[in-house]
């Protein structure tokens, strides 16, 4: 398999935080063929199982993504919604949105907004029913819808609206792939509702009990014009070794594992320091008398938009620190 190729399907499915069953689905699917066992815990994490006789070590990737959730649907048919995640109003104003059953609409600020202070509440979801009758035909209170776009490519450039973390379910897909003989005993899992407080990776770390803990996920750049110095990373420039980001502090011996083992294999990484944005890093340090966490992160721009846009090399380079990190 190739990461673009894994890429374009993994972003059809649906999969919002606390809905990600259908993408669950996928990734199983394209798991099982390279895994000793596969198996979903109580609260919908996929993990993937590939033994080996050393130490224990969980790769996390979340394959939930932000989304918006039905919360009312008015008279004139148009509805009302709630966020799943980090969604902002101004960002996804005119977006086309998707429901699981299909139904398609656009996200809408009301006319009267200030759109420099736009809120949720002056926001709706237009699906092109006639009233509320037609409405509900279509969609109930409590159905979820994503961002409704293609995965675009441009050079090793792609565009898609979730990148954030589907281009990290293909990484890790891509080295499960790739190893052979793991020295160690591998748990790679695809996490649930991380978008919404990391709250998958705590069950899973819980369930592995790993020895070192590795969350892979996008991460902020800082290549953009007015930069305001966001992120430690560039497009391009390859993986992200993580130091810390505002859920954790990454433990120095792994932090320096992973950048010695990018060295010996000539991989090119940067250190990667966000100012913003947590990640599943932050609930396996904590879970029972705690775990040696680190990340690999791919440099992302545009996260939590519809236009999130990631280089396919920093990917790949991804890839094969996950791999050496795997059978060192």
């Amino acid at each position: 398999m190739d990461i673009l190729s894994v890429l374009k399907q993994l972003s059809t499915a649906h999969g919002p935080s606390g809905d990600e069953g259908e993408v669950r689905e996928k990734i199983a699917q394209l798991a099982r063929p390279f895994a000793d066992e596969v198996i979903t815990d109580t609260l919908g994490n996929l993990i993937v199982h590939k033994k080996g006789s050393g130490p224990r070590v969980m790769f996390a990737a979340h394959m939930d993504s932000i989304g918006f959730i039905v919360t009312h649907i008015e008279k004139e048919g148009f509805l009302r919604v709630g966020r799943l995640g980090g969604v902002s109003p101004k960002e996804a104003a005119y977006s086309a949105v998707r429901f699981k059953n299909g139904v398609k609409g656009v996200f809408v600020p009301e006319e009267k907004a200030d759109f420099g202070k736009l809120k949720l509440d002056e926001c709706f979801v237009d699906i092109g029913a006639a009233d509320e009758n037609e409405a509900k035909k279509l969609v109930q209170v409590g159905d979820t819808c994503v961002y409704d776009g293609p995965v675009r490519v441009q050079g090793s450039r792609v565009t898609a609206p979730y990148l954030d973390n589907r281009v990290s379910c293909a990484v890790l897909l891509r080295a499960l792939e790739q190893i052979e003989k793991p020295s160690r005993d591998l748990y790679i899992v695809f996490t649930v509702q991380e978008e919404v407080g990391l709250r998958g990776a705590r069950t899973a770390a819980w369930w592995a009990e790993p020895d070192t803990g590795i969350a892979v996920d996008v991460t902020d750049v800082d290549d953009t014009p007015g930069s305001e110095k966001s992120g430690t990373t560039r497009l391009g420039k390859g993986a992200a070794v993580k130091v810390m980001d505002s859920s954790v502090i990454c433990h120095p011996e792994v932090v320096a594992r992973l950048e010695d083992t990018a060295k010996a294999q000539g991989i090119p990484v940067r250190r990667d320091i966000p100012r913003a944005g947590g990640t599943d890093a932050g609930a396996i340090q904590t879970v029972r008398r705690g775990t040696k966490t680190g990340g690999i992160s791919i440099p992302c721009r545009y996260i939590h938009t519809p236009a999130e846009t990631a280089d396919l090399s920093d990917a790949e380079a991804c890839v094969r620190l996950a791999v050496a990190f795997a059978q060192q």
